[in-house]
This record gives C-alpha cells, structure tokens and sequence, in this order.
C-alpha cells in the first residue's frame, strides 16, 4: 500500500479503536457525496472489513439535490461513484432529496439547512433498512472549525464528537476519519485517483467555514502538532480553570 494510503488507514483504524466505533454486527450505512473525504472513508472501511477483528456489513449512500437546477452548484454526475462502489464491493442507493425545493419564499440557502435536510434523509433511511451506524466523512479540519466556529458564533465549547448517538433515532453516527488531517486526506484521495472528483457548491465559496480555515491556519501556522493539541483539548478539560 501506498504511504498515503497506509498513512490514512493507520489514522482510520487509530480513531476506530480509540471510540470503539465498531462493534460486532454492526451495519454501517456511509454518506458518500462524491467528494475526496467519503469516498477516502468508503475506500477505508471496504479494506476494514476483510480483516477487521468484528465482523460488521457496509453501504454507501448517496444524496442527490437540487441544488444544480437552482442554480447553488454545479452539476454533479454520480455514475463514476456508484462503479466506485461497485469496484469496491460496496452496495450503492441514492435518494433524490429537494433540498431548496423545500426552502420556503422568505428563506435564503445555507450549509446549515442543506446538511440538515441531507442529514435527515440518510437516517430515515438508516432506520428503515435496518443500518444501526452512520460513517460520516468529516476530519479533524472539520472538527476544529466546527469548535471554533462555535465558540465564536454561540458562545459554545461544541463541535462534531468522533461518536454522536442520536436521541431521535435508535442510530449512532461515527466519524472514523478524525484523527486525520485535510492534506492527508487530499494525498490519499490523489493515490486513488479521486480528485479529479469533488463535489462543488457555489453559494458558499467564502462562507464562515471557509474564513474559520484561513483563521486556523494563521493560528496554527499549519502546524500538525498544533493542530493536534487542539484537537486533544477537547477530551483535557480543567474545570477548576474556566469560568
């Protein structure tokens, strides 16, 4: 295997391990968008599961919207991810799912509501297939961003957790790639041939996801460890020193 594939399988299975995001029996549906970071996911766990010390099943679903015909994005054709899936043995659904169809007149588009209403279709259909796990495909980028974004926005120390049961749904949503990187990520995805293959959204080009990268990065300096320390931050918290 190829170093930046080795180096993101090792991470996987480092943060599987860790939370205990695998259990004997489990059937993990995974969100695939036709971007580099679910489809690296996908890839991962179809390895995983030939050798895993647990047998568990997997499935790849993709959530196809309207967002192209409103004009958000730019089209997206998934026939190359549903022969992705098949070369990879992975069972492949889409589900069509009117994401600004349902914005009602005084409504704007936002991340939020889109990965709301996208959310929500994948854990209906969890559910109603029998799937008792979500794999999403977020990263450590996403995690730090999410925090800051958070804490800056609502005042919150918050962000997505490597392992979420839902209260709603009898699911539980797992996040094995968060204790990688974006860049290792993006080389993973190059050794495949994947990124020539993204998913692209228009309306938000320079969101507050976006303005929260460039922070981090200025505050990090790009450096991993730093990166790091942030991250295990979160589980080292002092009560006695905050107010």
């Amino acid at each position: 295997m190829k170093h930046a594939r080795s180096t993101l399988a090792k991470l996987t299975e480092v943060a599987i391990r860790r939370y205990n995001m695998i259990e004997e029996g489990d059937r993990i549906l995974i969100a695939v968008s036709g971007g580099k970071d679910s489809s690296c996911l996908a890839w991962d766990l179809a390895l995983k599961r030939q050798w895993w010390d647990v047998p568990f099943e997997i499935a790849a679903c993709h959530v196809a919207t309207d967002l192209a015909s409103a004009g958000y994005s730019n089209p997206v054709d998934d026939s190359w991810l549903k022969a992705k899936m098949a070369d990879w043995n992975i069972p492949f659904v889409r589900i069509d799912v009117p994401v600004a169809g349902r914005l009602k007149p005084s409504e704007t588009m936002n991340c939020y509501w889109c990965a709301t209403q996208r959310r929500t279709e994948l854990m209906k259909y969890a559910q109603a297939n029998g799937f008792n796990k979500l794999a999403l495909g977020h990263h450590m980028d996403d995690i730090l961003e999410t925090l800051l974004m958070n804490m800056m926005r609502k005042g919150e120390f918050a962000t997505m957790p490597p392992v979420m049961p839902y209260r709603k749904y009898p699911l539980t949503v797992i996040r094995p790639l968060a204790l990688c990187e974006e860049r290792q990520i993006i080389a993973c995805a190059d050794e495949l041939g994947l990124t020539s293959h993204t998913c692209t959204c228009s309306f938000n080009l320079d969101g507050e996801r976006k303005k929260t990268k460039r922070l981090i990065d200025q505050i990090t300096g790009g450096s991993s460890h730093v990166k790091r320390n942030i991250f295990a931050s979160m589980s080292r918290i002092r009560p006695d020193y905050l107010a």
